[in-house]
């Protein structure tokens, strides 16, 4: 047996934050040194930060990365290191790991295949790297560097790479990798979280360590690393086919390292057991790196720190509502002291989604305190002042969470209370206010300049809107006294439709729900209601607003206003939002799929639905250019400057919808 300790680095990082950055990339080495791990694998571009943007192309960024590089390298004594960067050669800019060597760079692996679709915009920035080609970089001290497209062989060990999205690739390096005999594949990487994404990561390592016959080590970024992505960490080691451990997802602390012992004899046999191997036998490769290297002694790890197998909420049958959560916590708690605002303000309806972000505010706050415990959250939140001494996740929602009602002559018992229900149930600190006379001092002003009285008839929409607005002010008034971020309540489904008021429940810094539809989200608080997630409690008072029909509660009581009378119901909205926009389909065929989805409506009804979508959609993409940032959940996004670009000037489907409307008319 050749037994090696290998290890994949979990990490929170933040574009161009130098300090923290390298602290925890030091720290996560001395961390696996004191694990015995012979050879650590950290995630993609982890000394800049992947999601620098254009100031990748800063000759600052590329500069400074270098010298803190070499500030690393004497921290890899006794250690096989990779860390990420960006590397600037023959003006070109390449996503680099810099493979390190018992406190020598042995080399650089540029990344071949740029990830630059939906969320990713990596051809912008670097160049990729043409296959089997390598060359000389010259650094900055004169220092002469194999670059490009190599392997190395460390003390007979052979380490090869695939750097995030060379795995997603039908044609991954790793089988020409394997011809060359390469007894370990290390993949850094910076994968943004999505619905179900982790399952396909596993099939990519698991299938890689099997089809190559080597050893995988997959390193994933962990957090909201620069403000939409989410990272969710889940680190992963597999060999032979095997996982052999999974690192903890949607952890708090600023890294995870997750290590397993393999055995290099155990997969190089197993290749010699493969008939239809046949090792590449031309001849020394000029893509090897040969490095003099002395591997330690392997000692086995315990148990209780490699975990194969998902445990916990991983297992969970409402596996996706607690990767909501999850992934939203996380990400809060992040946007939180990386933007050092000192807490979170909600303007807090008694409705769906703003209960939706109350509830995500305060459990972000009481897993992060679970996790770090009391001293391990002040050190995180140290920049706010007014931080319990000894904290506890009800003492935390009163120093971090201000919520407000505010109430208009259209405004109901049930909502004010509902919404009281929920901000008692945290501890939250929560106003009641009175906004109609603001209300009626707007409509005053315009009836006098119009020199007429305005109503419901002619004037529906400027009279829901101008409720929503004055309720704007007061609530960016008390984030500006807390020095606190303002948090949006909008959702998905509305933003497709531009069910929303444009300086009213859109006013915000951040909108945390804006990329998850409006079904799943009354599903999920049902969920939260009743059961909860795994490790923490339901929240029973979220009965009160479980039981309503979602309303925007903007016309008199006596038109018995709800969302869904005004729109469609939600089921429907979000079947057409995937079928218009995720998957590109034209209205006829919109309203075809629709037939089959929703058999129980008439063939009238649902031509409505269509056509109302088609046409929202086009008159209000202004709207979705305007919403604070969201988060990135899933391929749903409807984020104009991350994933779902849409003319705000069209021909608004008009043609498509004529002929929609002559197949209907030919039905009846």
């Amino acid at each position: 047996m050749k037994l090696l300790h290998m290890a994949a680095a979990v990490m929170n990082q933040t574009p161009l934050d130098w300090k923290p950055n390298t602290k925890n990339v030091r720290q996560a080495i001395a961390a696996a040194r004191d694990r015995g791990v012979a050879a650590l694998c950290l995630p993609e571009l982890c000394i800049t930060g992947y999601g620098c943007e254009d100031a990748f192309l800063g000759a600052n960024t590329h500069q400074r990365a270098w010298k803190i590089l070499g500030e690393l390298l004497p921290e890899t004594r006794g250690m096989v290191v990779s860390l990420g960067l960006p590397v600037l050669h023959q003006n070109g800019l390449f996503n680099c790991a810099a493979v390190a060597g018992d406190g020598r760079l042995a080399g650089l692996v540029a990344k071949r295949f740029l990830a630059g679709d939906g969320i990713h915009y990596e051809p912008r920035w670097f160049k990729p790297w043409p296959a089997g080609t390598r060359d000389d970089y010259i650094a900055p001290e004169g220092t002469i560097i194999p670059i490009g497209d190599i392997h190395f062989d460390i003390g007979n060990v052979r380490i090869g790479f695939e750097i995030c999205e060379d795995a997603w690739v039908a044609n991954r390096p790793g089988a020409a990798l394997a011809l060359q005999g390469i007894d370990v594949i290390f993949n850094p990487s910076a994968s943004h979280f999505a619905f179900g994404k982790i399952e396909v990561r596993k099939r990519f390592v698991l299938e890689g360590s099997r089809a190559f016959g080597v050893s995988y080590v997959y390193a994933n970024l962990l957090g909201n690393e620069a403000g939409r992505a989410i990272y969710d960490g889940g680190a992963l080691i597999a060999t032979g086919g095997k996982l052999v451990a999974t690192g903890p997802r949607f952890s708090f602390a600023d890294f995870k390292i997750t290590s397993a012992v393999v055995d290099i004899d155990a997969t190089r046999m197993s290749q010699a057991r493969t008939a239809s191997f046949r090792p590449d036998l031309t001849g020394e490769s000029k893509s090897r790196v040969t490095v003099p290297f002395a591997w330690p002694p392997a000692k086995q790890v315990p148990k209780a720190e490699a975990h194969a197998a998902p445990t916990g909420w991983e297992t969970s049958p409402n596996l996706k509502d607690e990767e909501f959560l999850r992934a939203e916590a996380l990400a809060l708690f992040d946007y939180l002291r990386k933007s050092r605002s000192h807490g979170f303000v909600v303007s807090l309806s008694g409705g769906a989604d703003s209960a939706a972000v109350t509830c995500l505010v305060t459990l972000s706050l009481e897993m992060a305190l679970k996790e770090l415990g009391p001293e391990g959250l002040r050190e995180k939140l140290a920049h706010i002042r007014q931080l319990p001494a000894d904290p506890t996740a009800r003492s935390l929602a009163q120093a971090l969470l201000t919520t407000a009602y505010q109430a208009t002559a259209n405004s109901g018992a049930i909502t004010r209370d509902a919404a009281r229900a929920v901000a008692d149930a945290f501890g939250a600190h929560h106003y009641e206010l009175e906004v109609e006379e603001l209300h009626q001092g707007y409509r005053r002003v315009i009836e006098g300049a119009l020199g007429r009285k305005l109503d419901w008839k002619r004037d529906d929409l400027a009279l829901q809107n101008i409720q929503a607005r004055v309720r704007s002010p007061g609530i960016w008034m008390l984030a500006n006294i807390n020095n606190a971020l303002l948090l949006s309540t909008s959702n998905r489904s509305e933003a497709a439709v531009g069910y929303a008021t444009m300086d009213g429940d859109t006013s915000g810094g951040l909108s945390p729900i804006a990329g998850i539809d409006k079904a799943f989200l009354r599903q999920w608080l049902c969920w939260l209601e009743t059961k909860g997630p795994n490790d923490l409690h339901p929240i029973p008072a979220l009965a009160a607003v479980n039981r309503q029909a979602p309303t925007a509660e903007l016309r008199p009581a006596d038109r018995h206003q709800t969302d869904e009378d005004d729109l469609m119901p939600y089921d429907v909205l979000d079947a057409i939002e995937r079928s218009a926009i995720r998957d590109k389909n034209s209205p006829v065929e919109v309203f075809e799929l629709m037939r089959g989805q929703f058999p129980n409506f008439t063939t009238h009804q649902l031509g409505i639905w269509v056509e109302r979508f088609f046409k929202l959609w086009c008159r209000n993409q202004w709207k979705r250019e305007r919403y604070a940032p969201s988060f990135h959940l899933d391929d749903e996004n409807l984020d104009p400057k991350t994933w779902c670009r849409f003319p705000i000037l069209s021909g608004g489907f008009e043609t498509e919808l004529a002929e929609l409307r002559q197949l209907i008319g030919g039905m009846t």
